[in-house]
């Protein structure tokens, strides 16, 4: 699933650099690697895979467990949950069909997994990989109560603006470097024939993006911590203030392509389509590092060249936001063949396995092993590398509604997701919004 979830990125300086870099091919990679050098010895065994991946990103993963079983011999079976992994997990172990393997693309779900008891702890192996590769956060990510269920191995860089360079430049315009710029330089966009931005209203989770940045530059790490943890409400006068700046935008019908109406029945793939398809609607589209793989795969363009990005910028006098997230995988002790599932994690946990998916495109790995080189263009390796230096970084900060209880940031329909969604379709009462989203989460977190 192309989310955030689907997102550890710092360094301005890198994502600078990567702004003006071009594309280049690499030689693809042939699952497992040259021979593979397995042995073979889970011939005739079978992992089963659950992820919200689809299209163009399980195909990939697919590449991925392909080389898992040219390597054990273990054949695989990948099954896309959908947006509600929680719910899909849970009826699936209810009915004595549990995955061996999951996919999780929110914090919080991995904490409700390991609380009812479902998962399996990483083995030594796995374990040992993650302290060799890893930055500690990413272990401390994948940890419940100091026991390790969750191994990163794919992450997003949440805090990226993509933009068609045509567009920008007939504009008169560069990329700004405040939030307020970026507004002044959309208008400006739009004055020159296109709208200045398109928003995937359709998902939720893209609008919890957006306030997410917005509110861990204009209020700071610490209370994005606490609101995180639900240690801070909804109500706070920090969280009325960012859903005011955020409102600034989804109420000005010269920014937002189509106007609230239009961007409400678009998808992610779509707001990526009215920037870099055939028709532009829209000079820019917020979201995450995969904005590249649907603009690259789908649509043709060249990133660094066709398809650029500047870093989400700062607002109202605060620090530039690095909000990060990621899909752990996790194995479920319920699972017919968790023993082989516990294989596959070991394997995700190489940077062999990461190497096939970040050839493919559309991925960054978290694994500081993996080689720059593995990376088909210089805009992803650039990014990849900030990524990795990220790792230590007290500026990085996991995605808030991937930490939260799935009922309150993870379900579509419900919660933060279709609260968000209410405030784009209306946000002139930001203080509603947010006693609203106060009663969604305490309900969620009690739960």
């Amino acid at each position: 699933m192309m989310r955030r979830r689907s997102t550890l990125i710092a360094g301005c300086t890198a994502l600078a650099v990567a702004l003006g870099a071009s594309a280049c091919s690499g030689d693809p990679v042939t699952a497992g690697g040259g021979d593979n050098g397995g042995d073979k010895a889970l011939s005739g065994q079978s992992v089963t895979v659950a992820g919200v991946w689809s299209g163009t990103e399980q195909k990939n993963f697919q590449k991925v467990l392909d080389a898992f079983t040219a390597k054990t011999g273990a054949k695989t079976q990948f099954t896309s949950t959908g947006d509600n992994v929680s719910t899909f997990v849970g009826s699936k172990i209810e009915g004595g069909n549990a995955p061996d393997v999951v996919m999780v693309p929110q914090l919080g779900v991995l904490q409700q997994f390991a609380a009812e008891g479902w998962l399996t702890p990483l083995s030594t192996t796995a374990e040992q990989s993650v302290d060799d590769g890893f930055a500690p956060v990413w272990k401390n990510y994948g940890s419940v109560d100091g026991t390790l269920y969750g191994l990163y191995f794919k992450a997003a860089h949440k805090s990226t603006v993509w933009y068609s360079p045509d567009a920008l430049a007939q504009a008169g315009v560069e990329a700004p470097k405040t939030y307020e710029d970026m507004l002044k330089a959309g208008r400006t966009v739009s004055d020159s024939g296109l709208a200045a931005f398109s928003v995937a209203g359709q998902d939720g989770w893209t609008l919890t993006d957006w306030f997410e940045n917005v509110y861990l530059s204009q209020a700071g790490p610490e209370k994005y911590d606490a609101l995180a943890a639900h240690k801070l409400k909804w109500t706070d006068a920090s969280v009325v203030k960012a859903l005011t700046t955020l409102g600034e935008l989804f109420k000005d019908k010269q920014l937002v392509a189509g106007g609230a109406q239009e961007a409400l029945s678009t998808d992610f793939p779509g707001s990526v389509e009215k920037v870099f398809g055939p028709e532009p609607k829209a000079g820019m589209v917020y979201e995450g590092d995969f904005v590249a793989g649907v603009a690259h795969d789908q649509f043709g363009k060249t990133i660094g060249k066709d398809a650029k990005f500047f870093p989400f910028p700062a607002v109202n006098g605060g620090s530039a936001p690095v909000v990060s997230g990621g899909d752990a995988a996790v194995v479920v002790k319920a699972g017919k063949n968790a023993e082989a599932g516990m294989k596959l994690l070991e394997f995700l946990a190489t940077p062999e396995a990461a190497a096939v998916w970040a050839k493919a495109g559309g991925f960054l790995s978290p694994n500081k092993k993996v080689a720059p080189a593995s990376y088909g263009d210089d805009v992803t390796r650039a990014t990849a590398a900030s990524l990795i230096a990220a790792g230590d970084s007290d500026s990085v900060r996991f995605d808030m509604s991937d930490q939260a209880p799935a009922a309150f940031g993870g379900t579509k329909g419900a919660g933060e997701w279709k609260i968000l969604q209410d405030f784009l379709r209306d946000p002139a009462d930001p203080k509603a919004t947010a006693a609203e989203l106060e009663a969604a989460a305490t309900k969620a977190y009690k739960g």
